[in-house]
């Protein structure tokens, strides 16, 4: 995703950016071994870095360079499967850092990619939620092949007066009631979104997990995407795509982030968004290291610092989303009163246990058989739903 704050790449970018995965996917490797290094030696002078649009502000950005002495150069990519395409471009040592999301970081950690990272070199790693210290979307084996940074869930929007009673459901999406209404991102991911749903409302399909899918089971949630279809408004590319559907009345529903729920109500749009009762999908993001990087001291630097609560504060309140430092609470409320409630850092461990956080679909399901769809798959399914 960008996914949140609205730079994803446009529809027709995208739609390349795909076709170019499709082809370019390679076939799952071991992961790289750990060669960690003792400690974090004196910085190469710069760090070259793939993040999302927003990952890299100057406001933390400045103080970093200027205690450090390395420079960071950005490069804002629109779309996981672009992430991956560029964390591989030269040979794989043009980028040295990566904010990979869950349905990305497998694909890197398995094709060789990125290599483990030392986390005793990563003080404020001991701070973190348990839940993110060593998620299956980045730590396989025991082995860490990255850093947790921040996360949240993909949210049911709607307009308050068009929407009534307040859904409950995302039985709403699929529904005739909001025909030409209702908007979902543009993006393969988005069909475990529809697994989900049918997890809770058809159980024979004996989906357990919504990223790990049968023929059959994807073949049902592309069934009910398609049927989802006809009542699309807009399949959104960009955060502000949908922003600009909410405010203009186009749509009334949809799939979102919280980022465009505080901005629409900043706005004076009536919204509100709610995760319904069959739970939601969600990113939680990491930082990871090229398995080539070139400054890698720099690097751990980066995610040293980074993880640090005051940081971790900026970026959350600056994108709408929660960090993975729990000590981030006060210095989210010193910035903004209220942030720490707002963006969930203070929420029980339920909050955090009805996101199912994306993961990359892959053809080995946990239970180690081989039945189970690609991500390669789920590209062309999506390509299908579209049309």
């Amino acid at each position: 995703m960008n996914k949140r704050l609205g730079y994803w790449m446009s529809t027709a970018v995208a739609a390349a950016a795909t076709t170019v995965a499709l082809v370019a996917l390679p076939a799952m490797a071991a992961p790289a071994k750990a060669n960690y290094p003792a400690k974090i030696g004196p910085g190469e002078g710069q760090l070259n870095i793939v993040a999302w649009e927003g990952y890299a502000q100057d406001a933390w950005v400045k103080p970093f360079e200027q205690q450090t002495g390395c420079q960071v150069h950005r490069k804002y990519a629109g779309s996981s499967d672009e992430m991956v395409a560029l964390m591989r471009q030269g040979g794989g040592s043009e980028y040295d850092l990566v904010s990979a999301s869950g349905d990305a970081s497998l694909r890197l950690i398995y094709g060789g990619d990125v290599q483990p990272v030392n986390m005793k070199l990563i003080p404020a790693w001991q701070d973190f939620l348990p839940q993110l210290k060593s998620p299956p979307n980045n730590t396989i084996k025991g082995v860490h092949y990255g850093v947790s940074y921040e996360w949240g869930p993909n949210v049911l929007l709607y307009n308050t007066d068009k929407v009534k009673p307040k859904p409950t459901s995302w039985a709403a999406i699929y529904s005739d009631q909001y025909k030409g209404q209702v908007t979902v991102p543009d993006n393969p991911i988005q069909i475990a979104d529809a697994a989900l749903y049918l997890k809770a409302h058809k159980p024979e399909l004996g989906i357990k997990d919504p990223y790990e899918l049968t023929q059959k089971q994807l073949a049902a949630a592309v069934q009910l995407l398609q049927a989802q279809r006809p009542l699309i408004k807009k399949y959104w590319a960009q955060a502000s795509d949908e922003i600009g559907l909410f405010k203009n009345g186009d749509a009334v529903i949809g799939a979102a982030w919280p980022y465009q729920t505080n901005t629409l109500a900043k706005d004076g749009v009536p919204v509100a968004d709610v995760i319904p009762s069959e739970g939601a999908t969600g990113w939680s993001d990491t930082w990871m290291l090229s398995a080539k990087a070139k400054h890698p001291n720099c690097a751990y630097q980066w995610m040293k610092y980074v993880s640090t609560p005051k940081v971790q504060a900026q970026q959350a309140i600056y994108f709408g989303e929660t960090p993975a430092n729990k000590n981030a609470c006060s210095a989210m409320n010193k910035i903004e009163p209220g942030a720490c409630h707002k963006y969930h850092l203070d929420a029980p461990a339920s909050y955090f246990d009805q996101i199912h956080f994306w993961q990359t679909p892959r053809i080995e399901c946990s239970n180690g058989k081989r039945n189970c769809t690609s991500y390669r798959d789920w590209q062309r399914a999506w390509q299908r739903v579209k049309g």
